[in-house]
This record gives C-alpha cells, sequence and structure tokens, in this order.
C-alpha cells in the first residue's frame, strides 16, 4: 500500500535530519524523503502538518505476559500498546511460563506477533535452563530462532562460576549478555534503603546490591572479553561504575527505566503499591546522576519497563503488592519530559528511544540493523507520526495495556505528560491511527 504523509517536521536523531517535508512509503519502505516525485499516487494521504513525523520508537525492556500470565496482559493487548505508544519495535525478556529457554517457543512467540502485524517482536532468550541460575541453555539454538541476546531478567545467577562460563560462551559467538545488576544476597528488600523506607518500616534494598554486582560483571568482562548490556540502572554509584567502565573500553552499554529517570522513593506516599517497581525507586541524588548520565551518552537508552499487573495483585499492601507497571504507552511523552526537564533539544529525545536503543541490539537485528530507529530512503517504513503540542492526562481505564497500574495516572501523579502519538506504521502498515 503506498502511503503519503505530508507536511510534517521530519526528524531521524541518526543523521541529524530536521525539516519540513513529505514521506512517501511503498512495499513497506520509505521511496521519498522531502521531496516526493510528482508521479507517486498514494492510495492514503495523512496530513502531519503541524506534527512530528519521526523513526518508530524502539523499546530494550517490555513484558507482554504471555506464555504463561495471560490474565496480566495478553499477547494482542499488549503490542496494541506499543503501536498506540508509537513503539514499532520491542525487546521482551525470557521470564515468561515457560521460560524462553527452547527454540519452539520462540519460534511460535514470532510467529504470533507477525500475524499480530503491530510491532516488530525481537525476543531475548533465557541464559540458564528455566533460569534456574544452574545449566547453559543452548545459545546457537536459540539465536537462529531468533533471540537477539540472552537474559536471567529478574532471576539472578548466584554462582559465579556459572555466570562466567556463560560469558565465555556468548563472547566466543559474539552473543550480548543482558544482565540487570542484583546481589542476590542484598537485593532481598521491597524499597530502596533510605529514610523514607525507614520512615514507611519497609524492608530496605542497598545501593550496594547493584554496585557489588558490577564489581563482578566489569571482573568477568574483562576476563572473557563478552559484550555486556546492563539492564534498568538505578543508582548515582552505578553511574560513575559505569562510566568509568566505558572509558576503560569494556564492551558496555546500558539503560535507565522511565520510573527510575522520573520518580523517587518520596513518591511511595502512604505506601502506595502503584510505586512499588523493580529496581526500587532511590533518592533524588540517584535520579538526577540517571537524568545526566542519559543526556551525557552515559546510559546509552531509555526503556518502559512495561510489566502489566493484575488488579489483585497491586491492590494490597505494598510490601506485598507484585512489583511492575505499564509504560509502552508513556514511553514517548516521558522521554520528552525528560529532555524539557534537561534543556535538551527534540532529537536527543527522540535518539533515546530510536536510534540508541538500535546501536544495543547492533548486529542481532539482521537486515533491519541499517535503517530500524531512523528515516531513510530506502529503509524500512517504521515511523512514529505524534503532535508535539498536544497534553494529556494518563487515565489507566484509557490505556490500551491489559495492565492499568501506573505510577504516572494523573490521580497519583496530578501532571499532564507532553505530545500524543496520531499515527503508528510499522513496514508500511498502519498498526495505530488516532485522533484524540
Amino acid at each position: 500500500m503506498k502511503i503519503l504523509i505530508k507536511g510534517g517536521r521530519l526528524i531521524d536523531p541518526a543523521s541529524g535530519l530536521d525539516k519540513l517535508g513529505d514521506l512517501a512509503i511503498a512495499g513497506g519502505l520509505i521511496v521519498a524523503l522531502g521531496q516526493v516525485p510528482a508521479d507517486f499516487e498514494p492510495a492514503r494521504t495523512i496530513d502531519a502538518t503541524g506534527l512530528v513525523v519521526a523513526p518508530g520508537l524502539v523499546d530494550l525492556a517490555a513484558r507482554l505476559r504471555e506464555p504463561g500470565h495471560e490474565h496480566e496482559g495478553m499477547l494482542e493487548s499488549e503490542l496494541n500498546a506499543a503501536a498506540a505508544g508509537g513503539v514499532t519495535s520491542l525487546v521482551c525478556p525470557p521470564d515468561t511460563d515457560p521460560a524462553l529457554d527452547e527454540p519452539g517457543l520462540v519460534e511460535m512467540l514470532k510467529f504470533r506477533a507477525r500475524k499480530l502485524s503491530l510491532c516488530r517482536l525481537f525476543p531475548l532468550g533465557a541464559l540458564t535452563k528455566n533460569l534456574g541460575g544452574e545449566s547453559l541453555t543452548e545459545m546457537a539454538e536459540l539465536t537462529e530462532a531468533g533471540c537477539v541476546g540472552f537474559s536471567q531478567a529478574e532471576a539472578p545467577v548466584r554462582d559465579t562460576l556459572v555466570l562466567a562460563r556463560a560469558l565465555q560462551y556468548a563472547a566466543t559467538y559474539d552473543y550480548t549478555v543482558w544482565l540487570r545488576p542484583q546481589d542476590a544476597w542484598l537485593s532481598g528488600g521491597v524499597a530502596a534503603s533510605g529514610a523514607v523506607a525507614t520512615r514507611l518500616g519497609l524492608s530496605g534494598v542497598p545501593v550496594m546490591a547493584e554496585t557489588v554486582a558490577l564489581h563482578t560483571i566489569f571482573e568477568l568482562m574483562r576476563s572473557t572479553g563478552a559484550r555486556v548490556h546492563l539492564c534498568r540502572i538505578s543508582s548515582a554509584a552505578g553511574v560513575e561504575l559505569i562510566r568509568a567502565a566505558k572509558k576503560e573500553g569494556l564492551k558496555l552499554t546500558a539503560d535507565v527505566s522511565i520510573n527510575s529517570l522520573h520518580l523517587t522513593d518520596v513518591d511511595i506516599g502512604y505506601f502506595n503499591p502503584a510505586m512499588r517497581v523493580t529496581p526500587p525507586l532511590r533518592q533524588q541524588r540517584d535520579r538526577d546522576a540517571l537524568r545526566a548520565a542519559l543526556a551525557d551518552g552515559t546510559i546509552d537508552a531509555l526503556v518502559s519497563d512495561h510489566m502489566p499487573v493484575a488488579a489483585d495483585e497491586k491492590n494490597v499492601p505494598f510490601a506485598e503488592a507484585t512489583p511492575g507497571a505499564t509504560g509502552l504507552e508513556l514511553l514517548l511523552s516521558l522521554a520528552l519530559r525528560w529532555a524539557e526537564d534537561q534543556q535538551l533539544p527534540l532529537a536527543r529525545a527522540l535518539a533515546v528511544i530510536t536510534a540508541e536503543p538500535v546501536k544495543v541490539l547492533g548486529h542481532a537485528l539482521g537486515s533491519l540493523s541499517a535503517s530500524a530507529g531512523r528515516l531513510v530512503e530506502g529503509g524500512v517504513a517504521d515511523v512514529c507520526v505524534f503532535d508535539p503540542k498536544s497534553s494529556w492526562a494518563v487515565a489507566p481505564e484509557r490505556l490500551c495495556s491489559q495492565g492499568k497500574h501506573t505510577p504516572f495516572a494523573f490521580e497519583i501523579s496530578g501532571f499532564e505528560l507532553p505530545a500524543r502519538v496520531r499515527h503508528t506504521l510499522v513496514a508500511g502498515h498502519l498498526a495505530h491511527s488516532s485522533a484524540d
């Protein structure tokens, strides 16, 4: 289907493109950018006057809850949420039930996602069988099935020897291992250690739960030469260790979640279970360090950390609530809000949710690696069209995600978010369209 997106502000952070113009799509590819040939005859024209035409967003952390947790989220509902948020590519962790430790499970998940045509799905394979932390999976077979890396999700590897062997194996084939730095013995609390947790009587997770794990990971990287992506960094101390490790030359990338980027432990208030997320919300100095690190490139990407949670698992006392929040539909707005707070240009806000996440994925994207997260002639037509001047109050009942719990709901946060997604195209297919 031929589509013409007319009169929008074309922004491609990877190339520095920022100008008014048209974008023509045919056969799932961008065939013209800026100046469209006079003989191009579209079947559909989208008026983008006053709107931004950007690459489709790339989210490196979104749980889809299927298979195994369908009461919390179905594949269709969560991919609809992705499309509504302008997300055209997402990475899902392997902590489904059963875990993604067999090629057949990965192939089935990717097949079902392709049939829906709402968003590109890039699964992470389980690093160890059933995420048990004891025996390694067949990484080569999982890669052939479509996995872009290997992860333990929230299940730590307690045996350092197992982790060392996993990194050795991954380094041999240049696979990327995705790890959330958390020491298994120090991370058993429900809130970040500090004055707020003490006052509320909540068990704490100290910063050293992250830094001890980082020291271990970096030492193993030095020994094995492995490539590691660090997921959802949460502390100022962690940022400094990553900055030093990158300066040293370790093959390292990192991301931060929208929750840690905007919220602190003070937002827990009087035991608000909507604020129960993983990693736990830390102090303002940590949030400020994370914001600065994302701005200067020490942290590479911003992620939604989307995890829909059933109502009966959230409407309980704070310490008993299941950690998690919906975030796919908020990723763009919260990236723009961060950029506004940091006085950064729009292109930089878009870079951390488009071009930079693609760099993290690298060659694992295969043929998509040259054009994903970009607007480029001849490249894949994954496009997000949004209104930068619009604002909206997050009403959970109106979210497409099956999970309705978010700490950014207007009734909790009291503030509106910038920008609304109007159209999302995946491979030239209109996956979402809204005039609201």
